[in-house]
This record gives C-alpha cells, sequence and structure tokens, in this order.
C-alpha cells in the first residue's frame, strides 16, 4: 500500500449521503426562517402600501435573500472556502436574482396570466414560487457559491483529495525530504 493511501478511505454512498441530508437539514433551517421572513414582509408590504403584488413580492424576495445569505454563509457552510468572499457574494446574488425570477415569475404567471386574485392566493403562489426556486437554489448554492474546501468537512470532498496525488500533483510524498506544503 502507497503511504497515500494510508490517510483513510473515500467515504461510503451511505455517508455522503448522510452528509447530503445533514447539509440539506441545515439549508432547510435557514431557509424555512427565509420563508417566514420573506412571507411576513410580503404580507405587511401588501397590507401597508398600495404596491401592485408582485412588487411587493421583490421587496420581500430581496429581504429575505439578505437574511439567507447570512444565514447560509454564517450557519450551513460556515466550514466551506472563505477565501474569496467576494466572489462568493456576486454568485450568491447572481444566483438569487435567477431564483428571484422564477420564484415571481410563478406568482406573476398565476395573477397576471390566470387572473387568480386576493391574499390567500397570492400567498399559496408565493409559497409555490418559494419551493420552486428553493429546488434551483440549493443546487446552484452548494455546487458554485459555497464551495467545499479540498478534502475538507467530515466525509470528505467530491471536489478533490489532497491526500491523493492523482487529484493533486503537489501532494506530500513522505519518501521526499521536502516538507509538506
Amino acid at each position: 500500500m502507497r503511504p497515500t493511501q494510508s490517510r483513510g478511505k473515500r467515504p461510503s454512498g451511505r455517508d455522503r449521503l448522510l452528509a447530503l441530508g445533514h447539509e440539506f437539514a441545515k439549508f432547510g433551517t435557514v431557509g424555512g426562517l427565509g420563508i417566514f421572513v420573506n412571507l411576513g414582509v410580503f404580507n405587511v408590504c401588501r397590507g401597508a402600501t398600495g404596491l401592485p403584488v408582485v412588487r411587493c413580492s421583490v421587496i420581500a424576495t430581496v429581504v429575505a435573500i439578505t437574511f439567507n445569505y447570512l444565514g447560509l454563509r454564517y450557519f450551513t457552510y460556515r466550514d466551506r472556502d472563505k477565501t474569496r468572499r467576494s466572489r462568493e457574494v456576486l454568485l450568491f446574488a447572481a444566483f438569487s436574482g435567477i431564483g428571484l425570477v422564477i420564484e415571481n415569475g410563478v406568482l406573476y404567471t398565476a395573477t397576471y396570466g390566470f387572473g387568480w386574485r386576493g391574499p390567500l392566493l397570492g400567498n399559496l403562489f408565493k409559497f409555490l414560487g418559494i419551493g420552486t426556486a428553493t429546488l434551483f437554489r440549493f443546487w446552484s448554492y452548494r455546487a458554485w457559491v459555497f464551495r467545499a474546501l479540498p478534502g475538507g468537512g467530515r466525509y470528505g470532498s467530491r471536489h478533490g483529495d489532497p491526500s491523493n496525488s492523482a487529484s493533486n500533483p503537489a501532494a506530500y510524498q513522505p519518501e521526499t525530504t521536502a516538507p509538506p506544503p
């Protein structure tokens, strides 16, 4: 056995599935709180202003995006790469913008396309839009925004194992006299 193979075995499919479930639960916790923020701001805006329903929804979504970024960065993905924060914020804003269009597109289509109006229907289609956009956001945030550190995390990483010389040609080889990188 080569020394680089003794550092640990690759996590099993079960372990990776458990890690994904744990990550999804944390994402869901932040997202669940974000839904309350989103729907709360949406309903306050609708009741306190004379703004059209979709405009109130966009305002609520922007407030929830800000809340969610803080929750995701400092709770769900606190162990992820923090070295390129401006890139992270830019990607988060871009993917959140796409999510905003998905979320509010559902509400817009229901309200103006089908004529389904009223507070109950507005909240129902706002909620359906949030759910649809959440699937996209989960995928995009974990794949592009909050990148895993190589070899980091409890169950390893899909982005490369630093002890594997095939994925990292500069990996430490004990038979050399050079210190580890």
